[in-house]
Formats: structure tokens, sequence, C-alpha cells
């Protein structure tokens, strides 16, 4: 039994997410299970390095699975590529260490949220952005998302009120930059929990408009309080950007 890391990159736009589920062929890890099941003529099993939501997208997905074959990596990537929808691309193939695992052997992950502020219409790029063309400050969301940085709990930025794992993760640095009439805002973390990136977002963009300020922040994370933070931002603006490893 060989062991492979596979890395993608996709248009989330079509999908409910990663996560293979029940009631919908559309996902991500579905797609793939199926065309590697076929291709290989066996049942796969694939494991991500996180389930992105329905509508994010991925610049570098990574994932992992396990195969009796005697195909060559080159081979089985040139062959994945033939079949997968063009919304979906395989980027590399190799093959991996035993124990390595796509989610659990994860140690650092970046996303990127990408903002058109501006009143021109950004045609071609509509579909990966969130138009958001009223004035942000993003001095003062600079200062917000300093206070956010570092290990924190952050059930305040958690959409599950039932989680039962620890909702502490270390939020190692939110960037804040412009690009012309574009804004990313890039957060990397040891992990993150369900919808705080855009929880966070969210969050940071009341700031930026003046409806909260940055020195609430202390506050909203003490409370533990999902109803203390921002919105939810849209699904469309959000990217995994890249994902590390030891």
């Amino acid at each position: 039994m060989r062991n492979f890391k596979l890395t993608l990159c996709y248009d989330g736009g079509r999908y409910d997410g990663w996560q293979r589920q029940g009631n919908s062929d559309d996902t991500i890890q579905g797609r793939l299970e199926t065309l590697l099941s076929r291709l290989l003529d066996q049942s796969v099993e694939v494991a991500g390095s996180g389930r992105t939501d329905a509508g994010v997208h991925a610049l570098a997905q990574v994932c992992s699975f396990r195969a009796e074959t005697e195909m060559d990596c080159a081979a089985l990537l040139s062959e994945i590529r033939r079949w997968l929808p063009e919304d979906i691309g395989a980027i590399s193939l190799e093959e991996a260490p035993p124990r390595f695992h796509a989610r659990l052997s994860c140690r650092e992950k970046t996303y990127v949220y990408r903002i058109w502020n501006s009143a021109e219409p950004n045609v071609f790029e509509r579909k990966w952005m969130l138009a958001a063309p009223q004035e942000l400050d993003l001095e003062a969301m600079r200062r917000a998302a300093a206070a956010l940085t570092g290990e924190h709990d952050f059930a305040a930025f958690c959409a599950n009120r039932h989680m039962k794992k620890t909702t502490v993760r270390n939020l190692k640095s939110v960037e804040i930059t412009r690009m012309g009439g574009e804004i990313r805002i890039a957060l990397t973390a040891d992990g993150f929990l369900y919808h705080m990136v855009r929880i966070l977002v969210g969050t940071l963009l009341e700031v930026g408009e003046g409806k909260r300020a940055p020195e609430d922040m202390a506050a909203v994370l003490a409370s533990r309080d999902r109803m203390e933070a921002g919105p939810t931002a849209p699904a469309q603006g959000l990217t995994l950007w890249s994902v590390k490893y030891d």
C-alpha cells in the first residue's frame, strides 16, 4: 500500500464545499474519490488538509490517499488531470512517507480574503472577491488584527456552538494590504475553527467601516460569545492559499 500526497487548486463556486456529503454529489472530496476509485480500480478515501466551505476556493489544497498501484506518480497525475473537471486542477502528486496525513501532519495554513474596494466594476474577478466599495479605515483594521493575533480562545469566532474540542488557536499573523482597488487579508494560523476566517474578516470589516473600535477585540475574545463578533463574510472572497508541513 502506497501513500500519496496530492496538491489541488479549485474554484469552489459551484461546489458544496470540500467534505463528502451523502446528500450531494458536488463536493471536491466526493469528485476526487470517485475519480481515483475508478482510475485505480479500488475504493480510495481522500483526506484533505482542511474542509473548505461551500463556495470557498483553494490555490493549494493538500490531500493524501493510500492505494495499491504500480503506476508511477507522473502517469497517475496525468490521468487525474485528464479526467478532473475544468474547475479542479491537480498541481502535483508525489509519494509520501507512510505516516503522512494531509490533515494530521499539517502545521500551518494561510487563507487569503480578497475584497474589491472600489466603485469601478471588476468584471473578470467578481466571482472571487467580495465587492465592498465603501471607504475602509485600513489602519484601524490593522490595529484590530494585532489585538487578535496570538494564541487565544476563538470561541466567539466559531459558528459551531456545540464544538466539543478546544477552541484555542494560534493566529500567527494577519496581514492587510492594498493592491490598487483590491484589499487582501492574509491570515495564518496553526488551525482554524468552523467559519473562523470569515467571521474574523466580517469583524475587521466592521472596524474598517467605523461600526466598532479596534479596542473592542479583547472584549469580544473574552466573551466567547459568537453574537459579540461581526457577521460571517461571504464565501466567494475566501481562498485557501497555502498549507505547510514539517
